[in-house]
């Protein structure tokens, strides 16, 4: 099953997709989230935003700076003062 995953930033959505895997760049960590994943809220610190498509592809990769992430039971939602 796919993880839906949106990343937004305060001037607009910049993805809305099912992916199979997000690494977070989180202020105490780096974290991957998949589908069923427990609900939990991170501050994320700046750094690379890893997107992985299939299970054993190669990531894009997305720089933000500063923010939120929360993944609840709808998915991985990353709210980044700047992304590009």
């Amino acid at each position: 099953m796919p993880l839906h995953f949106e990343l937004v930033t305060p001037e607009k959505l910049v993805r809305s997709e099912d992916v199979h895997m997000v690494v977070v760049p989180g202020t105490e960590g780096d974290f991957g989230v998949l589908e069923g994943h427990a609900p939990v809220m991170s501050t994320i610190r700046d750094g690379n935003l890893e997107i992985y498509k299939a299970g054993a592809s190669t990531p894009e990769i997305i720089r933000i700076e500063g923010g939120f992430a929360e993944v609840n039971d709808k998915g991985l939602t990353v709210l980044a003062e700047k992304a590009a």
